[in-house]
């Protein structure tokens, strides 16, 4: 489904980004540029799913369109106690993360099509930096910094949606 880069433009200094590995679309991306309006302010709250990560209980916003993954907690300025953003990918691929326009220090799971963690990032706010699954995902889930770690979650531990 989204097996291409996904940008948003962002406030002055530039988007958050998902890369897939789709390289030819990518470039053809960055060859006919863009044009964009700057947002003032975070995107309003998302619609919530209850997920169970490990044995806890995650409130998690849902992204699934490409306005809102792209977007995700930029320009945020705190995230409850347990809760997090839930990324929806589509098919499997190595989609990476930046945190640029992002305020909080975020960790991030990456997720499997099985609902297996297959790996735990910690991501520094503002940060260019590529965080990248080792292996094709379908989600990624983000928290505050350090909840995996303190909740004791690692990677090999599943991620699954509750209720409806």
């Amino acid at each position: 489904m989204f097996s291409f880069i996904l940008t948003r433009c962002g406030a002055p200094g530039g988007p958050r980004f998902f890369v897939s590995a789709s390289v030819p679309l990518v470039a053809a991306l960055l060859l006919a540029g863009s044009s964009c309006v700057h947002p003032a302010a975070a995107q309003p709250p998302l619609p919530t799913v209850t997920l169970r990560v490990g044995g806890h209980a995650v409130r998690a916003e849902y992204a699934a369109t490409p306005e809102t993954l792209s977007e995700g907690l930029m320009h945020r300025t705190a995230l409850a106690a347990d809760a997090g953003m839930l990324f929806e990918l589509g098919e499997p691929d190595i989609h990476c993360f930046w945190m640029k326009n992002t305020l909080i220090p975020l960790s991030i799971a990456f997720i499997d099509r099985d609902g297996r963690i297959v790996d735990i990032q910690d991501m520094r706010p503002q940060s260019l930096d590529p965080h990248c699954p080792p292996a094709p995902v379908t989600r990624a889930l983000e928290m505050n910094q350090g909840w995996f770690a303190r909740a004791g979650v690692r990677p090999g531990d599943r991620v699954t949606r509750q209720g409806p």
